[in-house]
């Protein structure tokens, strides 16, 4: 993790932000709930959320930080400013989905494909570039056809 003197007060107002979205999606418990304890064996309180808690997700990333649109969000992972504070964000939203693959694995498997990652092994294509044209020589052997039967002697 780089430490926070390397990044300017704007990239460190978006590292904040992106912080704030990942406690955000933890949800918001109710307020006058007893708390659970995890330790005993019969727990039959039920935790009651004033807002549920939501996975990580690149859209609900881009939509906390302001941005109007997903390309919008892309666009400025690729050329802004701070590019590399919402890559960053994005490759926790990645850890977030590789942490779920052990639960149910054909949903994360498809976003981890939208994000680019392959299940099979990339072929690599021959750099030297072949010529598949097919040239074709006619030979004249012995007389010409003739075009019509008038043509013809015998």
């Amino acid at each position: 993790m780089k430490p926070l003197s390397y990044y300017s007060k704007s990239a460190l107002i978006l590292a904040t932000r992106i912080d704030e979205y990942f406690v955000y999606i933890e949800g918001e418990p109710l307020a006058d709930q007893p708390p659970v304890k995890e330790n005993s064996k019969s727990v039959t309180a039920q935790k009651a959320w004033e807002r549920e808690p939501e996975f990580a997700t690149i859209s609900g990333m881009a939509l906390f930080l302001g941005f109007t649109s997903k390309q919008e969000f892309e666009a400025y992972e690729q050329n802004g400013k701070y590019a590399q504070v919402l890559k960053r964000g994005r490759l926790r939203v990645e850890a977030a989905y590789e942490a779920r693959l052990h639960q149910t694995p054909t949903g994360v498997i498809f976003a981890l494909k939208t994000l680019g990652w392959n299940d099979k092994p990339e072929t690599i294509k021959p750099t030297t570039k072949t010529d598949d044209t097919l040239k074709i020589e006619i030979i004249n052997s012995g007389p010409l056809p003739a075009g019509s039967e008038k043509e013809v002697t015998l």
